[in-house]
């Protein structure tokens, strides 16, 4: 039962996107151990703190015209 509940937590969180930063912060760690952190990589970069990454969110999700019409 303790389970379930925290499947459907993880779900709730993942729906509302408060786990976004989370899964920003898994994304670039992977991305990073894939390329390797010498390599030259450009997008090798430190992670954005959360109140960044939010606005950014923010800003991508709200800024500029957001209709199909």
């Amino acid at each position: 039962m303790l389970n379930k509940l925290k499947l459907f937590w993880r779900n709730i969180l993942e729906l509302s996107g408060e786990d976004a930063y989370e899964r920003y912060l898994m994304r670039l760690a992977e991305h990073q151990k894939l390329h390797g952190v010498d390599n030259g990589c450009l997008e090798h970069h430190k992670p954005l703190s959360r109140q960044a990454f939010f606005k950014q969110w923010q800003d991508g999700k709200w800024t500029g015209i957001k209709r199909c019409c």
